[in-house]
C-alpha cells in the first residue's frame, strides 16, 4: 500500500483499512465522505437520513455501541416534545418556535427548524416503528410538560429514547453503514479552507480493543469530509450525575480543533436517583414520596424538608410539583417548587448527608390528608384514584411500570421495601457547541447534533432535547448530501471551498494529520514510561479529583469565588498535562483514560471560563443554576402577610434573580491552544431571530425548484 504518496490516495468508498505512513507511524485509515461519531438517537438518525439521500459513504464510530444516554437514560415518562398532531387546540409552527425561542438566548432560525421540522421528524420515527400513543381515529395525542404552554409532549414510558435508538439503529443496520466499537475520540483533524478559516478533513481515534504495546497500532485515522458529531453533552466533568456510566462526551476534541462553545454556561440539574441513575420526575413526585436524610452510614434518619416548610399542606403541594417542573429551576426556588432541590442539596453538599426518597411511609403523617393539598394537586390524584394509602400504593396505582423499573436493575430495589438514594445531578446541557441554522458549526464540515449541539436556551420545554436532537441530523444530512457530498479524492486542501469540499488524498490527507498524531503518540509514551518507571497510574485519581470539583464548585450552587477556585485548579491541572499524568502502557483502560481525562479537563476549563465571563458582563441567578449574592435575598414559603422570608438558609442560597437583560445575547467561546492551558476568548452577540416572512407560495416554490431545499 502508498505510504504517503501525492496523488491516487484510493477511493472515498473504501471502508476497510488502508496503512498509511503518517508521522513515522503505520497507521490503518478508513475513508469516507461522511463519518458520524456517536451512536445514541442523534447519531443514528444522521446516519438514517443520509442513507435516505442517497449516500451510502457514512462510516458511524463510538466509544462504546452500547453506551450513552439516549440508550440508557430515561424517567418514569421520558418525553418527546412536538408539534401538537390531536384535539381542537390551536397551534402553529411559529407559535412552537415562540415558545422554544422565549426559553431565552436561543437562535430563531434554530427555534424555526425545530418546530418546523418536528412533525417530520416525529413521523420518521412512527414509521420506523416507535409506539408513540394514538387514539383509533390516528391522532397523536399529547400532554403538557414543562414550560410548555400547549399540550405538546408525548411519550412511550420510561425508555423513549432507546425505544428511538433501537429502530434508528435497525434501520441503520439495514442500510450497510459500518459501525466501528471501540473508537475513543482523541482529536479532530483540520485544514486550511478558502476562506480564511479551518474545515474538517478527519478525525484521529484510539482503538481501545487494541493493546497499546501490542504489535498491532491502537490508532485509526478516518478521513472524511463531513463529521457529524454526535457526541452527547460533556457528561463525564461532574461527579454528581444522572447521565449513565458509559456517557463522558468529547466537546474536548471539538473545542481544541477551533469549534466555538455556545451558551456553555447553562447546565440543568435536577433530582435523580443515584444507584441507579434515573431521573425522579413525574409520577415519582406525583404520589407524594417522604423525603429523609441519614448520615453517611445510614443513621439519624430525620424527615428535613419541615426545616424550612412547616406547613404540611404547603410542603405536600411542593413535591407534587416536582412531578413535572422537575428541572431545578432558580425562579422556583424563592417560593416555589425547586426550594425542595436546595433543600437536598444542603444536606448532600453542605451538611455531607445522604438524601432517600421513602415510598413506604406518608410525609410529615401517617395518614395522607387529602383536604391539605393544594386545588390543582389534590384535583389530579383524584381524578388518578389515588387519594389513598402509602406512596408505594399510589404509585403502583398510577405508574406500575415506574415502580418495577427499580426491582429489574442489578441490583434491584423494592420500593415497597426499600430507601431509595437521590441528590440534585447534572442531567443536560443546554449549551454545547456553536452550529448553525444547518447545524453546521464555525468548522466547515463540523455538524454538532443531539447534546453536543448548543442548540438550545436558558430554559427549553421538557423533551425537547430528543426533537431537536433528530431535527438537528435531519438538517445536518441535508446539507451535507446536498453540498459536501463530491467524494471525489483531492489533493489541495483548499480545493472545493467549505460547500463541496472534498476527501484529501494520501499526501494531502498525512501532511494534516501528521503533527496531531505526534502530539498523541507523544503523549501516550511519556505517560507510559512515567509508569514503567514507578511513578503511580494516576488517571482514576485525575479523573475523580476533577469530576468532584466540578460537582462541588460548578454546579447548581455556584459563586464567583467556587468559580474562580476550580478554574484555577483545572487550569493548572491542563497545563501541566502532558508532565504529570501517567498511565499503565500495559492497560488499554488506563491509557484510554490520558485521552478521556484530557478531554474533560479541556471541557472543564472552557466550561469554567465561560462561567467567570458570565458573572464578569453582569450574569446572575437563571435557568438550572444559583449564583450565589450577598447582596441577594434568601428563598422563603408562602404568600402574603403570611409568608415566611428570609428562611434558615445557608447564605450560599442568597441569589438575585436575572433580570432578563441577557435573554437576547448569546456567549461565544474559543479556545487557542497554546503554551499552558490555551487562551480562552469570549464573544457576545445578539441572537439571531425567528426569520420572517418566505412564506409566499410561488416564491417557495421557485427557490426549491432551483435549490431543493437548502439555500
Amino acid at each position: 500500500m502508498p505510504g504517503g504518496g501525492t496523488s491516487g490516495g484510493g477511493s472515498a468508498h473504501d471502508h476497510e483499512p488502508r496503512t498509511m505512513r503518517v508521522a513515522g507511524l503505520d497507521v490503518p485509515v478508513v475513508t469516507a465522505s461522511a463519518v458520524v461519531v456517536g451512536t445514541g438517537s442523534a447519531g443514528y438518525c444522521a446516519a438514517a437520513r443520509l442513507a435516505q439521500l442517497g449516500m451510502r459513504d457514512v462510516v458511524m464510530v463510538a466509544d462504546k455501541v452500547n453506551a450513552g444516554a439516549s440508550r440508557n437514560a430515561g424517567s418514569d415518562k421520558q418525553t418527546y416534545y412536538k408539534l401538537t398532531l390531536s384535539g381542537g387546540e390551536p397551534d402553529s409552527v411559529r407559535e412552537m418556535a415562540q415558545t422554544l425561542f422565549a426559553g431565552g438566548a436561543m437562535d430563531g432560525d434554530n427555534a424555526l427548524a425545530e418546530a418546523a421540522l418536528s412533525a417530520r421528524a416525529f413521523l420518521h420515527l412512527v414509521d420506523l416503528g416507535v409506539p408513540f400513543p394514538q387514539n383509533r381515529f390516528g391522532e397523536f395525542v399529547g400532554y403538557k410538560t414543562d414550560h410548555d404552554p400547549r399540550q405538546r409532549a408525548t411519550s412511550v414510558g420510561p425508555y423513549t429514547s432507546r425505544t428511538m435508538v433501537e429502530r434508528l439503529e435497525a434501520r441503520v443496520r439495514a442500510d450497510g453503514a459500518r459501525v466501528l466499537d471501540r473508537c475513543r475520540v482523541v482529536d479532530v483533524v483540520t485544514a486550511p479552507d478558502d476562506a480564511g478559516g479551518r474545515r474538517v478533513v478527519g478525525l484521529l481515534v484510539l482503538r481501545t480493543d487494541v493493546p497499546h504495546d501490542g504489535a498491532a497500532s491502537p490508532w485509526l485515522l478516518l478521513r472524511c469530509a463531513s463529521l457529524v458529531y454526535a457526541t452527547g453533552g460533556p457528561a463525564g466533568m461532574y461527579a454528581t450525575r444522572v447521565f449513565p456510566n458509559g456517557q463522558w462526551g468529547a466537546a474536548g476534541a471539538a473545542l481544541r480543533a477551533g469549534v466555538r462553545g455556545k451558551n456553555l454556561t447553562e447546565w440543568q440539574f435536577g433530582l435523580a436517583s443515584t444507584h441507579p441513575r434515573w431521573n425522579v420526575s413525574g409520577t415519582y413526585m406525583q404520589v407524594l414520596p417522604r423525603f429523609v436524610s441519614t448520615d453517611a452510614d445510614g443513621g439519624d434518619e430525620r424527615e428535613f424538608l419541615t426545616e424550612a416548610i412547616d406547613d404540611y399542606g404547603r410542603l405536600l403541594s411542593l413535591v407534587f410539583l416536582k412531578g413535572y417542573q422537575w428541572p431545578f429551576d432558580v425562579r422556583k426556588a424563592r417560593d416555589g417548587s425547586s426550594l425542595i432541590d436546595l433543600l437536598v442539596y444542603r444536606e448532600t453538599v453542605l451538611r455531607g448527608r445522604r438524601v432517600f426518597l421513602d415510598f413506604r411511609r406518608n410525609p410529615v403523617r401517617e395518614r395522607l390528608d387529602p383536604s391539605a393539598l393544594s386545588a390543582e394537586a389534590r384535583d389530579y390524584l383524584d381524578r388518578a384514584g389515588v387519594l389513598f394509602g402509602t406512596p408505594v400504593e399510589r404509585l403502583r396505582r398510577m405508574n406500575d411500570p415506574a415502580y418495577r423499573f427499580y426491582l429489574e436493575r442489578n441490583p434491584y430495589l423494592d420500593l415497597e421495601r426499600d430507601l431509595l438514594e437521590v441528590d440534585v445531578c447534572a442531567q443536560h446541557n443546554n449549551g454545547g457547541l456553536v452550529v448553525d441554522a444547518w447545524w453546521q458549526s464555525n468548522v466547515a464540515g463540523l455538524f454538532p447534533v443531539g447534546e453536543a449541539a448548543g442548540a438550545h436556551g436558558v430554559y427549553r420545554p421538557g423533551g425537547a432535547a430528543l426533537n431537536s436532537g433528530q431535527v438537528g441530523a435531519m438538517r445536518a444530512a441535508q446539507f451535507i448530501a446536498a453540498r459536501r457530498a463530491g467524494g471525489a479524492v483531492v489533493g489541495d486542501a483548499g480545493v472545493g471551498g467549505a460547500d463541496r469540499a472534498g476527501v484529501l488524498d494520501d499526501g494531502a490527507f498525512a501532511a494534516a494529520s501528521s503533527s496531531t498524531l505526534a502530539a498523541a503518540q507523544a503523549l501516550t509514551e511519556a505517560a507510559t514510561a512515567r509508569a514503567a518507571a514507578g511513578t503511580p497510574d494516576n488517571t482514576g485519581d485525575l479523573l475523580r479529583e476533577v469530576q468532584r470539583l466540578m460537582s462541588a464548585k460548578a454546579g447548581p450552587v455556584r459563586s464567583e469565588r467556587s468559580i474562580r477556585e476550580a478554574l484555577d485548579q483545572v487550569r493548572d491541572w491542563l497545563a501541566g498535562y502532558g508532565e504529570t499524568v501517567s498511565a499503565d502502557g500495559g492497560s488499554r483502560r488506563s491509557v484510554d483514560r490520558v485521552f478521556l481525562v484530557r478531554d474533560i479537563l479541556t471541557s472543564a476549563y472552557v466550561y469554567l471560563s465561560a462561567m467567570a465571563d458570565y458573572l464578569a458582563h453582569g450574569g446572575r441567578s437563571r435557568g438550572s443554576v444559583l449564583y450565589t449574592d450577598a447582596m441577594g435575598g434568601l428563598p422563603r414559603v408562602g404568600h402574603g402577610p403570611h409568608a415566611r422570608d428570609e428562611l434558615d438558609l445557608p447564605e450560599a442560597f442568597r441569589l438575585t434573580l436575572d433580570d432578563g437583560a441577557l435573554d437576547d445575547q448569546v456567549q461565544e467561546v474559543a479556545l487557542t491552544p497554546g503554551e499552558g492551558a490555551g487562551e480562552v476568548t469570549f464573544t457576545w452577540r445578539a441572537r439571531r431571530p425567528i426569520p420572517e416572512g418566505g412564506d409566499f407560495f410561488e416564491n417557495v416554490w421557485r427557490e426549491f425548484r432551483e435549490h431543493g431545499n437548502v439555500w
